[in-house]
């Protein structure tokens, strides 16, 4: 209990982050046994839209504006990587899923260096390497060929990075609530357009994006609502904690959300990640860690 008191407020903020964001997995695992991928995206975008929507009454936005594409390529590339993100938290472990979307701080390092100019240390491309390395051995692909789930963890991970890269040139045109509306409403009305034209598609390698909308019932209520209401807890704790440390260290103890998935995956009955796995969880979270330094 001693250490947790002397834990510095920004790394305890984010420490319950991961941890909410871990349980929010797990309710979200839970519902996708009642209903499809692209329904649990939308339930969860819902919440948000609900939440965000009331704080715009309260006090309107203010902004220039100007870059109504890039606000939409946010949008979508967000919520094409939630899809991916929560079809591949439905069929394979929690902390594998996890651990893909983590992948994101190596590939925003990437984008960044080619459309804003960042510059790459050494140390920083020699952690891209790294990173690389334990995408290779989670996947352990055979031959040249990535199993379906590999692809979508790989693209979650590369799919957030376009999306945080453009805010970075998005947050000198609009108001915050924008961009996060710009992610939300998309991620709302996309689902909302699947539903309808999914019964006219019978195409079984895009069922990540197909579904068809079915009422919650019972204990499902109690799924969905809990991943809302854990998703939103663990954004404004994530922001609490970015307010109070150092982003290089709050980007470090971020990471802890991985443990706290194959954690929480266990209790759910996802097996424990093999030798090789475990070492690309690893080698992953310890290039996450340097690209954050080396920045």
């Amino acid at each position: 209990m001693r250490i947790i008191k002397e834990l510095n407020n920004g790394v305890k903020y984010m420490l319950l982050a991961s941890f909410t964001f871990a349980i929010m997995g797990a309710f979200a695992k839970l519902a996708s046994g009642h209903m499809s991928s692209l329904e649990v995206v939308f339930f969860r975008n819902v919440a948000g839209v609900i939440l965000v929507g009331f704080a715009v009454l309260k006090k309107p936005m203010v902004h220039v504006g100007g870059k109504p594409w890039l606000l939409f390529f946010r949008g979508f590339m967000g919520f094409s990587a939630l899809l991916a993100f929560f079809y591949n938290i439905a069929h394979i472990s929690l902390g594998d899923a996890m651990t893909f979307s983590k992948t994101s701080p190596i590939f925003t390092a990437i984008f960044a260096w080619l459309f804003l100019n960042e510059k790459l240390s050494l140390k920083a491309w020699g952690a891209i390497a790294i990173g690389f390395v334990g995408i290779l051995l989670i996947t352990q692909p055979s031959g040249l060929t990535f199993s379906k789930y590999d692809l979508l963890g790989i693209f979650s991970g590369v799919g957030a990075a376009l999306a945080y890269t453009s805010i970075r040139e998005l947050k000198n045109y609009y108001d915050t609530r924008a961009i996060v509306l710009s992610f939300m409403g998309i991620g709302t009305i996309g689902p909302m357009i699947l539903f309808i034209i999914s019964p006219y598609l019978h195409m079984p390698e895009l069922d990540f994006i197909l579904g068809e909308f079915v009422m919650p019932q019972g204990i499902v209520w109690f799924y969905v609502i809990g991943m809302g209401l854990l998703a939103t807890i663990s954004q404004l704790l994530m922001t609490k904690a970015y307010g109070e440390t150092k982003a290089g260290i709050v980007g470090a103890v971020s990471y802890s959300n991985i443990v706290f998935s194959i954690a929480v995956g266990t209790l759910l009955g996802d097996s424990l990640p093999d030798i090789i796995t475990a070492c690309g969880i690893c080698l992953i979270i310890f290039a996450g860690i340097m690209v954050a330094r080396a920045k």
